[in-house]
This record gives structure tokens, sequence and C-alpha cells, in this order.
């Protein structure tokens, strides 16, 4: 009888430890390396884990703290730095997620790319067309996508990678949550 309840007790325990290393290995250890690796990312705290901690097509990038002295790039460069990391394998999507609270979505796809091109392709051009490939939760585009003139288009795609990013933390952050 003893060792039943020692099963039952045990069983459940081994799952969530089975569940908890598979996230460990298969996400968060490569988003923490990525912070190790590169000491501006210092004082940037992220978790990646798979959506539900059970479904490896999507991974949750969730940031839990960003110190004063980082900026908005910091944060995004580590998220680029990521798919950098990631770029061998594929997803359907990315979740954006801060303090535990989904935001945003990548697509797949388009993690892999900018993965794939981290290092090689002009840092600012991926910056500022970083919004147009963000979705909302529901997979309605979060931002536009510009044309016209150059400068315009530039100034504004500037604008809505500031608006990303406050939507993604930056309000919660200055509030104090």
């Amino acid at each position: 009888m003893a060792s039943r309840v020692i099963y039952v007790l045990a069983a459940p325990l081994a799952v969530v430890v089975a569940i908890a290393s598979w996230n460990y290995v298969g996400v968060h250890k490569q988003v923490s390396q990525v912070i190790k690796a590169d000491p501006r990312n210092s004082g940037i705290d992220v978790i990646a884990h798979y959506q539900w901690f059970v479904n490896p097509q999507t991974v949750v990038f969730d940031l839990r703290g960003v110190s004063e002295d980082k900026s908005a790039l910091d944060v995004t460069r580590t998220l680029l730095q990521f798919s950098d990391q990631m770029k061998a394998r594929s997803f359907d999507r990315v979740i954006l997620s801060y303090k535990g609270n989904p935001r945003f979505m990548l697509k797949g796809n388009y993690f892999h790319t900018i993965g794939t091109e981290y290092g090689v392709q002009n840092p600012m051009y991926t910056l500022r067309t970083l919004p147009e490939n963000i979705y909302n939760l529901d997979g309605s585009s979060a931002f536009s996508t510009w044309t016209g003139g150059a400068l315009g288009v530039l100034g504004k795609q500037i604008e809505d990678l500031t608006e990303f990013n406050k939507r993604w933390y930056l309000s919660d952050a200055n509030d104090g949550n």
C-alpha cells in the first residue's frame, strides 16, 4: 500500500520535472546563453519556454525585467540574438510576452529569417522592418507596412518600432509593473 502511494505521488512529480527539463533544454538554455554571451544583455531577464510548456510549435519569449540602464534596442537585440541561436529550428510562431502576459507574436518563418540574417543583414533594416512583421495575438497586423518616400517611410517605421516597445513592455515597466 505504501509503495502505491509513493508511485501516485512520484508520477506527477516526474511528469513536471520532465516537462521543465524539456523546456529548459529545448529553449530556455538558449536564451540564457544569449544573455550570458553578450555583456550588453546583462540586466535583461527573459524566460523562454514552449507555449503552455507542452506545445513545441510555439515559443514564448517572456521578458521578465529590464534594468533601468538598458534601452529598447538592447531588448530588441536580445530577441534578435535569440532568433540567431534558434535558427536551426522551425516554429509556427513566437509569442512576445511581458511578465507572463502575451502581447504580440511573430510568425515562425519571420523569426527564422531574422535568425538566419542576424550578423549578415544591415541591423538598421532589420530594426525598421521588424514592426511590420509583428502581429496581434488574434493574427491581425499590429503595425502598418509603409510606402512612399524613403525619409517618410523610415520615420514611420522608427515610430512603429518605438510604439512596439512601449506596447510590449515599456509602458508597464515605467509604471513599475
